[in-house]
């Protein structure tokens, strides 16, 4: 077992910050060399403390907090504009970014990249959802409308 610190949010193992034990093989196959996790070292415990110390900043203070954040995204619709074929599939796909752009650019809060959850690809037009995790107990699911641009 590797003994590791997250440097960013991995689903299902944890937040950046926590030090965790992973198989060797997926650590070394997977959470390292696309540099999700760092090896775990005694001098390491203020790189962990500045992580948290970022994560902080960036999260939503409270449940409550979060709750009137998902309130108020879930209430509208986002449009995406992407570039598109005769037949209505795009050239690509929707990525996390450009959901968070469209989220901003309406008039929502700052939702980072990274906390968008996206089930299956997106690489058609039309109304898709899309989950987004505001706090680790607060998701909002989104209304999505992808058009030709």
């Amino acid at each position: 077992m590797a003994k590791l610190i997250l440097t960013h949010e991995v689903t299902g193992l944890g937040e950046p910050g926590d030090v965790v034990e992973v198989k060797d093989g997926y650590a070394r196959n997977f959470l390292i060399p696309r540099s999700l996790a760092t090896p775990w070292t005694k001098g390491a415990e203020s790189q962990v403390s500045a992580i948290r110390k970022a994560r902080k900043s960036r999260e939503i203070a409270t449940r409550e907090d979060a709750q009137a954040a998902a309130e108020s995204i879930q209430s509208r619709t986002y449009t995406v504009e992407a570039h598109a074929g005769e037949s209505g599939r795009l050239f690509g796909a929707v990525t996390t970014a450009d959901i968070a752009q469209a989220v901003s650019a309406a008039g929502g809060p700052s939702v980072d990249k990274r906390k968008i959850e996206i089930g299956q690809p997106i690489k058609a037009i039309g109304e898709h959802t899309v989950s987004i995790r505001l706090h680790p107990e607060v998701s909002a699911k989104i209304e999505l409308d992808v058009v030709a641009g």
